[in-house]
């Protein structure tokens, strides 16, 4: 029974890919329906060397974090680091998110391609 049951969200999985993609490419699909298309995103040096500097630093506040956990600090203050290491996360995101825009989204639209809309909708409602 749970092996019909991983076939069956296995199969969900693979109709969920975007239609206008050729078969035949390398496509990961995601447990929550998107495609990675199977393609890497080259990224420019400073947008790389800024989403690094900004990864590091949001690594470095969770490490913070679990320190003043182990060392039983006040729930404040755990909590106001926690929002500190949220805001940093959310800022990475905002800018992957519009390079996506600018980059990924742009080329597929000129291509055509305007099932991209749907996975930026999807993105969208997981930020909101």
């Amino acid at each position: 029974m749970a092996q019909q049951t991983a076939q069956a969200k296995a199969s969900a999985r693979q109709e969920q890919v975007c239609p206008s993609c050729d078969a035949s490419s390398s496509k990961a699909v995601y447990a929550d329906g998107l495609s990675g298309k199977g393609k890497n995103t080259p990224r420019s040096p400073q947008l790389q060397k800024s989403l690094m500097t900004r990864c590091n630093r949001a690594i470095g506040q969770l490490n913070g974090v679990k320190s003043m956990i182990e060392q039983g600090r006040y729930c404040g203050d755990v909590l106001t680091q926690l929002a500190a290491v949220e805001s940093a996360v959310k800022a990475i995101s905002r800018e992957v998110m519009q390079d996506h825009l600018e980059t990924c989204v742009v080329e597929e639209i000129q291509k055509g391609d305007t099932e991209i809309i749907d996975e930026v909708m999807r993105l969208f409602k997981k930020f909101m």
